[in-house]
Formats: C-alpha cells, structure tokens, sequence
C-alpha cells in the first residue's frame, strides 16, 4: 500500500470513528462562526450533515459555500492529539434518490426515530467535500502531520508529510 493510501486510509478511519464535526464558515461582513454537528462520511471522504435552513451556518454557506471543518479525537493528553482539519467546498443534497439512503443512514446512526421526522424533512442535507485535509497524530509524534489535497483529477496527493519531533515526544 502506498504512502498516499495508508493516509486516506487513516483519514477515513479516523473520521468513521468520530461522530461530531466543528464546522467553520463566515457571515456577509466576514465574521467567523463555528458549529458542532453530528455527520456522516462516504468512502470518498465526503461529510453530510442535516441543519436548519435558517441556521446562521446554514444562511452563510447559501451565500458563500467554501467552508472549514475539524474532527478530532477527545483526549486529555497531548501524544493523544489526533484529528483533521479541512477545507472544501459544500453543497446541498436535494436529489431524492441521493438524499433518502443518506438520511436514512444518518438517522440510523444517531438513533434519530420517528420524532425527528418532520424536523428533518425540513431540513437542507449538506455535503462537504473537502480539497485539502491536514492529518494531524501526536501518537507518532509531537507536532507530525500530512497534508494533502485534491488535484484536478479528483485524486489525492500528498504535498507534505512533516514526522519529525518538535520536542520530546516519547
């Protein structure tokens, strides 16, 4: 397996393995907003998540649909530090046959049942589909971490791998 896979593969993994996301966008004037959300992941590393129409996140990525997302593993300790931090663009699902297998995975997954059924009706489903991702893993050690983005091919290059010790990591 190639270095570029064995990344992907990390990336993927570590966002199964996640369930909330913090979502970065800004408003009309440029003011920043962040946003958890509970989301979904697709094998080509594409987040879906379900919001409001009329949230502030919502109403800014209608207006500007580049957004920044992290996902990260809850530690206390530094050498647990592990998580990816992306941009990318986002759009809305609105396809029926697209939308209905992701929302039914979505609501499965969070364990939404029938209550939320109108809310989500009424919501945008959001797809992020990220160009850059920075993989950030203090396991290895402090301070490692891989980015990579999308070409015009929509294939992943890894364009810098830094593993070396910013300090005492072990």
């Amino acid at each position: 397996m190639s270095d570029r896979q064995l990344h992907l593969e990390s990336i993927g993994a570590l966002l199964r393995g996640q369930s909330t996301l913090t979502l970065s966008t800004a408003d009309e004037f440029g003011e920043p907003w962040a946003t958890p959300l509970f989301y979904i992941v697709d094998e080509e590393l594409t987040l879906y998540w379900l919001s409001s129409k009329t949230s502030l996140h919502s109403v800014n990525l209608m207006r500007s649909p580049r957004a920044a997302v992290a996902v990260y593993r809850q530690t206390d300790n530094w050498k647990g530090i592990q998580g990816v931090q992306m941009r990318g663009q986002v759009a809305t699902v609105g396809e029926p046959a697209r939308r209905k297998p992701l929302i039914k995975t979505y609501i499965q997954r969070f364990e939404l049942g029938i209550a939320f059924k109108l809310a989500i009706s009424q919501c945008h489903l959001f797809a992020f589909r990220p160009d850059f991702i920075r993989l950030i893993d203090n396991s290895k050690v402090f301070g490692s971490r891989t980015e990579i983005k999308r070409g015009p091919l929509q294939s992943w290059t890894v364009f810098n791998s830094i593993d070396t010790a910013m300090g005492d990591s072990q």
